[in-house]
């Protein structure tokens, strides 16, 4: 009989896009088992799924789940209904952009949550950031500390197993150079991941919807190739 593992399970979001890639990485540096949990929830850009499951298996996830969750009858979302992705906006602009897809963090952390009570798992990892983002309200510190403690009340490991869910999110004050470097310190192929949310039919990556954009300038900042498959050249920054 093989003997337990020292290495605690955690869950990991892992949408196949750069910033989760790195935050599976960080929790297998922090000795976490990694279980990596992926939505195919009926997003445009579905090619992401196919990065994910690329990555987990780069990365030695201990499983790779993807759970269907169709959002498309929600709507209201250029990720998920009949609208135009942005082009070439400043990400940084104020407001909430049409990509937001409603509650869809809120969604994602509580199937995260059923899956870290089913494991065994008191850690759950998620890759939000509040610097280079889009301004979208669940990404933000105070809805994860917010989650984190509705989540402990309403679960059986954090009521009668005293075991409350801990929420690592360790990307959420980088940069997005200042992840780029992290991850490839850690090893990370930024080649299997994804992060267009208008890839052409062969997944090459836009290269001006806000995601690209960010993208883009996070690897010009760190210094490094950027291994993005683009359907045209972007225009230099």
């Amino acid at each position: 009989m093989p003997a337990p593992s020292t290495h605690p399970p955690g869950v990991i979001l892992l949408s196949g896009g750069l910033d989760s890639a790195v935050t599976l990485a960080v929790a297998r540096r922090d000795g976490f088992t990694p279980h990596a949990l992926s939505f195919d929830y009926g997003q445009r850009h579905r090619h992401e799924l196919d990065a994910a499951r690329r990555v987990a298996e780069s990365l030695g996830a201990a499983s790779h789940r993807t759970l269907s969750v169709d959002l498309r009858a929600v709507g209201a979302s250029a990720l998920t209904a009949d609208l135009d992705v942005p082009k070439d906006r400043d990400p940084s602009a104020p407001g909430i952009p049409i990509t937001y897809v409603p509650a869809r963090n809120l969604i994602f952390l509580s199937l995260a949550t059923a899956l870290a009570e089913a494991v065994g798992a008191s850690d759950l990892f998620i890759g939000v950031n509040a610097i280079d983002y889009s301004g979208y309200p669940d990404c933000r510190p105070e809805f994860i500390k917010a989650f984190q403690r509705a989540a402990t009340l309403g679960t059986r490991a954090g009521t009668d197993d005293a075991r409350p869910l801990r929420i690592h999110t360790p990307l959420i004050d980088f940069s997005k150079a200042t992840i780029i470097r992290l991850g490839a310190s850690l090893g990370v192929d930024f080649s299997l991941t994804h992060s267009c949310y208008d890839p052409d039919a062969r997944a090459r990556a836009c290269a001006r919807c806000d995601s690209c954009q960010l993208r883009r300038r996070g690897f010009e900042e760190a210094g490094i190739p950027d291994p993005t498959v683009y359907a045209h050249q972007p225009v230099p920054s």
